[in-house]
This record gives structure tokens, sequence and C-alpha cells, in this order.
């Protein structure tokens, strides 16, 4: 349980992903209320993050909310999955694959059902890292203290050693409270080079608790 891990998450870091203004786009076309979408669908794309609600269903609610056809829906989706995939981080995932072989690698997302088998496709993280824990897959979002001890177990490491990397702060403030290090996104050289210090640290020995 001492090996060195980096951790990364996946929008905002391994991709990039500024926002398309797809819902205003929409509401514009539905002749609706600017923040109608989100208000409607708020916990739709909540119950899709924990994965209590499959990709279908999420398509019934959005026809049904929306009052959009068949084909409209699929637009709208793809428009949604779109923003939500990005474009590749290609400097950053080149370095993480070079780590391969050096230390443990896991991903740790929130995501939406439907997830793994679009970036599977596009980008081959399952290749990039040994483990990916989606919050859809396990029912628990970031940053709950569950979601980072479950990346911990998936690679059977212990927290200590870990490194985790996300663009979030309250992500990076509960990675550390849960015993990780952390690191906040903000570019691929300050992030690099903080990995790169994790490394050359070596893992960590959890601290022994006396006895007597």
């Amino acid at each position: 349980m001492t090996a060195t891990c980096v951790i990364l998450d996946i929008g905002g870091v391994l991709e990039i992903t500024p926002e398309t203004g797809w819902v205003q786009r929409w509401e514009e076309r539905l002749k609706l209320p600017l923040g109608t979408v989100h208000e409607r669908m708020r916990d739709v794309w909540r119950a899709g993050g924990v994965g209590s609600i499959s990709e279908q269903e999420v398509h019934w609610e959005v026809a049904s909310r929306l009052g959009l056809d068949v084909h409209q829906v699929e637009a709208l989706m793809a428009d949604l999955w779109t923003e939500y995939l990005g474009t590749p981080n290609e400097e950053l995932i080149a370095y993480v694959r070079g780590l391969q072989g050096r230390c443990r690698l896991g991903i740790l997302s929130n995501s939406f059902v439907g997830a793994r088998e679009r970036e599977t496709a596009l980008y081959h993280f399952d290749e990039l890292v040994e483990q990916i824990v989606y919050s859809h897959e396990i029912g628990i979002e970031k940053p709950d203290p569950r979601a980072f001890e479950a990346a911990c177990a998936s690679l059977e490491v212990g927290p200590e050693s870990c490194l985790f990397v996300d663009d979030a702060a309250a992500n990076v403030e509960a990675a550390r409270a849960a015993g990780m290090q952390a690191h906040l996104f903000e570019d691929n050289v300050g992030t690099i080079t903080r990995i790169a210090a994790h490394l050359d640290a070596g893992p960590v020995t959890p601290a022994r608790v006396p006895s007597g």
C-alpha cells in the first residue's frame, strides 16, 4: 500500500472543456427563458452523474420536459456531449503516458452516464491509466470522501502515497482532507512540475501508531 500514485480528473484536466453555449442556443431555438433547460433538467443531470438513471431514461426525460421529438433529443444530447468531451489535453496526456511503469496511475472523474464508452472511443483513457473511477458507476461524486477512497482502493494504494490533480478547488481540498496530496490544475507546466516532484519524493510510508 506504499506505491507512488498519481490520480487525475478528466474534464478541465485531461480534457479541455470550455463552455460552448449549447444550452443558450437551445433555449433560443425553443423560445424558452434563459436558465429553463437546467432548471427543468437539474435532477436528471444529477441522476445521470451518479448513475441512478440510464441513458435511454435521460433521453425520455429530455423529450418530456423540453417538448422535443426524437431527432431534436438526439441533436441536443449531441451538443451536450460535444461540450462534455471537449478536446484532448495532448501535452498532459503524453506526459502521463510517459509515466507508465514508474508509478500507479488512475482517474477519478465526476461523470455522466455514457461517459466511459465515449471517452474510451475518443481518447483511450483505459490505455492511459490502470483504473478509471467514474461517479456514475460508483454512485458517488467528488468532493464526497468516499470517492477518493474508491479511487485509492481501485489501485490498492494508500491515500498518503497519492497525488490527486483536479481543476476544482473544492475537490483538491477534499482530497487533502481524505489524506491525499493534491494539486489544483491551472496549466500543464505547473501540473507536470508538481507530478515530477511527487515522483521524485518516492512512496510515503504511513505513520506508525505508537503502541502501549
